[in-house]
């Protein structure tokens, strides 16, 4: 017996935003009495519902799902959380008999989990961060893409949080992070969904356009009345941000549209950047579900 037949397996489920991760964790749940973690960075928190496509109670069709909606939108949620969490889900769905099968966008919190990792302990500097924070987002994006252009190339430009963070790592290291990897203690069968790209345009704009019929901007005015400051709505996405740019009267309802079909198709593209160097990925046309399960089903020896 090898060392990867004593791995415990899992099922991980990755590809840009509004290709079908969701309903493809659902699927393979029923059909492998599965139970889904969430590794997206924002579903965590809770009352963030539609800006976040957050799966519903109906969607899930049964299929238990964790870490959705498990902390306040005011405090703060690490990968290190998440990496912390997620193990000790994945032994206590062993321990149920059932198959761990982790889905989502956030591909940093997975990297992590499966052993690639970039070192990046590095305390807040204050002093750095008062001048930093008084750039303006392009002025940070230039200077991080002098710094480090591979990281530029995979970040939010319109997050100042992330900029920062990211300047102040390198300026603490004194050169760009290394990636390094360490053994997974899981042996995971990674399925990548993949679509041409007018295709993948068209599934993102159709799916913004229902998040804003649905009540986007009512949400958005909502989590700000109750919950978190301008800034902190800021931080946890760009369709919150540009909502508030509606609610201030800074964009009128077509421009907003429009802002959020340029922005989404950004970070989707930031997201394929990232995808291209993840390794072992089993890639799929999302309509290829009996493909799909086939594999999973060698993989789990079932």
């Amino acid at each position: 017996m090898t060392e990867q037949t004593l791995k415990q397996k899992i099922i991980v489920i990755v590809g840009p935003t509004a290709s079908g991760k969701t309903s493809l964790a659902v699927s393979l749940g029923k059909d492998l009495k599965g139970e889904v973690i969430s590794a997206d960075s924002r579903q965590i928190y809770k009352y963030l519902d539609i800006g976040t496509a957050k799966i519903t109670p109906e969607e899930m069709m049964g299929v238990p799902h964790h870490l959705i909606d498990n902390v306040l939108p005011e405090d703060t949620y690490t990968v290190t959380d998440w990496v912390s969490d997620t193990e000790r889900l994945i032994a206590e769905i062993y321990a149920r008999g059932n198959v761990p099968i982790i889905a989502g966008g956030t591909f940093l919190y997975i990297d992590t989990l499966l052993g690639k990792k970039v070192p990046a302990r590095v305390p807040p500097n204050t002093e750095l961060r008062a001048a930093l924070e008084k750039k303006t987002n392009a002025e940070l994006f230039a200077l991080l893409k002098e710094k480090d252009p591979e990281r530029a190339r995979a970040i939010d430009k319109d997050n100042p949080r992330r900029l920062v963070r990211a300047l102040e790592i390198i300026d603490a290291l004194g050169e760009v992070p290394k990636v390094t990897h360490s053994d997974s203690p899981y042996d995971a069968c990674i399925i990548g969904l993949a679509h041409d790209t007018e295709t993948l345009k068209e599934r993102i704009f159709t799916r913004l356009d229902e998040r804003i019929d649905a009540g986007l901007v009512e949400e958005t005015k909502n989590v700000l009345e109750k919950y978190v400051s301008e800034d902190r709505l800021n931080e946890i996405g760009l369709e919150y941000r540009i909502a508030l740019e509606y609610i201030k009267r800074e964009l009128s309802e077509e421009v907003m549209r429009k802002k959020l079909r340029e922005k989404v198709w950004q970070y989707a593209k930031r997201q394929l950047t990232w995808l291209k160097k993840m390794e072992n990925v089993h890639w799929h046309n999302p309509k290829e579900y009996g493909e799909i399960l086939s594999e999973v089903r060698g993989f789990l020896g079932r």
